[in-house]
């Protein structure tokens, strides 16, 4: 693993009980980073960092819906309140569901998919962002995907919405980079996880990516050495 030390910041990681996010907060953790970690399932998020729910320099905050707008200004008051300041927004929740061809594509389907992916990604940036212009600065990073760039049959709502946060992104970075706050986003191939291993048996694992090198990534565009990388979408795709 490549060090990183976070030593003496506040870092938000959403989605953490997730295949990525998980692994993205044991890193953040070993780097030094103090921690808040949201999801939706609170028993399984206090299962999975039992050893960081009792450590009060942490903060565990479960039953949070990032589709909801409530649930994300609940999150950025429990960051404030606990912290008083944050120092970067990690954001991992998304997913993906194949469906049918377009024209036969249930309403409610494209729906699920932007409000996964688009719109939890915008509402919890709108909820973030000014704490961390209260803060004097610090780094926002999107989970978008390869499928932002290019569509792919049975497709539509997950490729358009992860284009949606690339363009998130990029605007974000516009409005928040002369506050010191660095906005960027990562392009994952597939990623290697037992879900996607289930998925595609015969897939060559190997050429994935995996979920640590995915992390080393958002910890360098967390750290100080990405200072000048504005609005980027990084490609993060191993060998496949």
């Amino acid at each position: 693993m490549v060090a990183f030390d976070f030593t003496g910041k506040v870092v938000l990681i959403t989605g953490a009980t997730g295949a990525l996010g998980r692994v993205v907060a044991r890193q953040f953790h070993q780097a030094g980073a103090t921690l808040a970690l949201c999801a939706r399932d609170d028993a399984e998020l206090r299962h999975l960092f039992a050893d960081l729910a009792s450590a009060p320099q942490h903060l565990l905050v479960g039953g949070i819906d990032l589709r909801e707008p409530d649930d994300c200004d609940r999150l950025a008051r429990a960051v404030q309140e606990r912290f008083g300041r944050l120092d970067a927004l990690v954001n991992t929740v998304g997913g993906f569901t194949a469906g049918p061809p377009v024209h036969e594509t249930p309403l409610e389907d494209w729906d699920a998919m932007l409000a996964m992916n688009l719109r939890t990604a915008f509402l919890v940036s709108r909820a973030i962002a000014p704490l961390l212009i209260r803060s004097g600065g610090g780094a926002i990073v999107h989970v978008s995907g390869r499928a932002g760039m290019s569509g792919f049959a049975g497709g539509a709502g997950y490729c358009a919405a992860k284009a949606g946060v690339i363009r998130l992104t990029e605007t974000l970075s516009a409005e928040l980079k002369e506050h010191g706050v660095n906005v960027n986003c990562i392009l994952p191939g597939t990623i290697d996880t037992p879900s996607n291993r289930a998925a595609r048996p015969d897939a060559d694992f190997s050429r994935w990516v995996a979920p640590e090198a995915l992390g080393e990534v958002i910890m360098f565009l967390c750290s100080p050495a990405a200072r000048a990388i504005h609005g980027a979408a990084i490609p993060v795709y191993g060998l496949s």
